[in-house]
């Protein structure tokens, strides 16, 4: 019987999450110039990224938060690795942007859902090349006593 680990469980849905919003984000951008020939079709692409791509990226920012909680708690240091900083901050800006995107495409704007999906790109990609940003050198106790030996004594 196979044992199905509760981190590895939630980065799978974490990345389940944030590929079917980046996905129905380029969907959604694809629908736009359909919105302007048909009448009939107005309004729907500020309908579908309020259901399924904003939601999918709540989604996975939720995860991820109980992803980097669950590391935190495990004693490990996340923040070592420099991708992380990157990538928390295109998240945070993809969040923005996706909040703003129904409102845009409801006025026919297309900058903010765009937006959103670049930086989606960018942060797949930072994620998928995190070793390519290094690691910071583990902070150490300088103010402390080391219990070294002085010499001549």
């Amino acid at each position: 019987m196979p044992h199905f680990d509760t981190f590895n469980l939630l980065r799978s849905l974490h990345v389940i999450a944030f590929a079917l919003a980046g996905g129905s984000a380029a969907v959604i951008l694809l629908l736009v110039g359909f919105e302007e020939s048909r009448e009939d079709l107005q309004g729907l692409t500020s309908v579908l990224w309020k259901r399924t791509a904003a939601w999918g990226f709540r989604i996975a920012l939720l995860l991820g938060l109980a992803l980097l909680g669950m590391k935190f708690k495990a004693g490990a240091e996340p923040f070592q690795a420099l991708y992380l900083h990157w990538k928390l901050v295109l998240v945070l800006l993809v969040m923005m942007f996706s909040e703003m995107s129904p409102k845009a495409l409801a006025t026919r704007k297309r900058g903010a859902p765009l937006l959103a999906f670049v930086l989606f790109l960018l942060t797949v990609f930072v994620s998928v090349n995190h070793d390519a940003f290094g690691f910071k050198a583990p902070k150490t106790n300088l103010g402390s006593y080391s219990g070294t030996l002085e010499k001549g004594k």
